[in-house]
């Protein structure tokens, strides 16, 4: 395998992902130290710390601070954006019925409704399909969000089953979606698709999908969880890209430094319909202020600083790349997609992952720099493959492409094996 060498990748069968919602408002790294057992305390807390205390990253996630600092943070700014001598909400009103006709106008829907999660929000938008349609038939990547991260939901809650277009780590084609031999009533299309890369197809290409489902007859629905970082991409704008599709969900917590929370959008009826579902599935939530709260100060504060976060990205892969190939401990590695289509991208080494955690936590440690965090066994390729995911946000703003390389550098002489010379 060559640096940087394109290549066409098997896809592997859907199952356990060693990682979770990795993005500027979540922690891939939660993976590794999560265990329902309390074991990865220690692991977490030492994270957390190494993390904390860098004087330099490329990217904050929310689930990084502690509790006082957020909601003093909360209540410092909330008042910017909305007025706090309101009431609370209550099962969806005020607040949050503010923040659902923000989203609606933002995306070019007449109506938008408000969930605790986003898996409970895309769950119910292909329910309500499905009776629509008459088909219970979803076309998805078998690397889509519901296949990987949902334990069988769309089957097992939703009497839903599913086909996939193509196996290849990229959107479907066009011909892809002519080709599935069996009919379906939903297309969903996650916008960027994350476990295969935080990948993207060019705009014609999603519009000649598009087209392809419905001639196919079928209804299509994208979950834009990353919808937010993906208007520099296709050089559209956000109404213009969810316009595309019949329905739209949007993560606050990913992009957005929100709390949590997800709104699904799309036609009146539709989502009626879901909030009825909503509060079958125990989303009827009593009072939600503080999510929604957070996720309109993310559409004003976040939301217009992603163009710049997605073209600094750039800067850092080409440095990664550039760094990683004057590493001579560094046989081969592959930054993907190169370059990155939105504000994230992953990084492949040929090196178990354990290793590589373990260099990144000690480079915060010993040198305030958080380059790298959480490292996984790669998806594609042999065993002893690894990858991690960067994403790129305010404090990696300030970092030049040779600030980058002396990361790589660092980052390098730490992993047993991976250092060519001495730098210590």
């Amino acid at each position: 395998m060559t640096q940087n060498a394109e290549r066409t990748l098997p896809v592997d069968a859907p199952g356990a992902h060693t990682g979770t919602e990795g993005a500027a408002g979540a922690d891939p790294a939660g993976a590794r130290v999560r265990r329902t057992d309390g074991s990865g305390d220690a692991e977490r807390h030492r994270s957390l710390a190494a993390w904390r205390g860098s004087a330099r990253r490329l990217w904050h996630g929310s689930a990084d601070g502690r509790l006082g600092e957020r909601l003093t943070a909360l209540a410092a700014d909330a008042g910017a954006v909305h007025d706090l001598d309101e009431h609370v909400d209550l099962y969806g009103d005020g607040v949050v019925a503010e923040l659902e006709r923000r989203v609606a106008a933002l995306l070019g829907f007449p109506a938008a409704a408000f969930f605790p999660t986003g898996t409970m929000a895309q769950q119910v938008a292909l329910r309500c399909w499905a009776g629509r349609t008459g088909n219970r038939t979803v076309a998805l990547h078998p690397l889509a969000h519901p296949e990987v991260h949902e334990r069988g939901a769309l089957g097992a809650v939703g009497g839903l089953r599913t086909v996939h277009p193509t196996r290849e780590p990229r959107l479907p084609t066009a011909d892809e979606i002519r080709g599935l031999d069996e009919p379906f009533g939903t297309l969903m299309l996650e916008l960027p698709l994350r476990d295969a890369g935080f990948v993207l197809p060019q705009w014609d290409e999603l519009v000649e999908v598009v087209e392809a489902a419905r001639e196919m007859e079928a209804v299509v629905h994208f979950d834009g969880a990353r919808l937010w970082e993906c208007a520099p991409h296709f050089g559209r704008a956000l109404d213009e890209i969810a316009g595309l599709a019949d329905s739209v969900y949007v993560s606050f917590y990913k992009s957005l430094a929100g709390l949590s929370g997800a709104v699904l959008a799309g036609p009146e009826s539709l989502v009626a319909e879901a909030r009825a579902w909503r509060h079958r599935y125990g989303g009827q939530v009593f009072q939600q202020y503080p999510a929604a709260l957070s996720a309109l100060l993310g559409l004003e504060r976040e939301l217009p600083r992603l163009p710049a976060y997605v073209a600094h990205a750039r800067t850092v892969a080409a440095a990664l790349a550039a760094g990683l190939a004057e590493e001579p401990g560094v046989p081969w590695f592959r930054v993907h997609p190169e370059p990155p289509h939105t504000h994230q991208f992953q990084v492949w080494l040929p090196f178990d992952a354990a290793p590589l955690d373990e260099a990144g936590l000690r480079q915060a440690e010993e040198t305030g720099v958080t380059l790298f965090r959480h490292w996984f066994p790669a998806r594609f390729g042999p065993p002893g493959v690894s990858a991690t995911e960067v994403t790129v946000s305010a404090p990696g703003l300030s970092w030049t492409a040779d600030d980058v390389r002396a990361a790589v550098a660092e980052f390098m002489a730490r992993v047993p094996g991976g250092a060519g010379r001495s730098r210590r």
